[in-house]
């Protein structure tokens, strides 16, 4: 048995099923019925969701690092 893709999602990005069903523009008794029967259209849009999410996880840490790279950077050109 595969994963619950509506669960899996409203996990991930820390919301409800209601608050699934504002951000995709449909009714919240479909994103209920998705937990029993997830259309391939809906499953592909709610795996984009989650990738979306990942890379703008991702992105936040590599500007952190970049800011990190740069202080140094900054500090080793001061002392040289």
């Amino acid at each position: 048995m595969r994963d619950n893709i509506v669960k899996k999602v409203c996990k991930e990005l820390g919301i409800t099923q209601k608050e699934l069903a504002e951000m995709l523009g449909v009714n919240p008794s479909a994103v209920s019925q998705w937990n029993i029967e997830t259309p391939k259209m809906a499953e592909k849009t709610l795996e984009l969701l989650l990738e979306n999410h990942k890379l703008k996880k991702d992105l936040k840490e590599i500007v952190k690092a970049h800011r990190i790279i740069h202080k140094y950077l900054d500090v080793q050109n001061l002392d040289s």
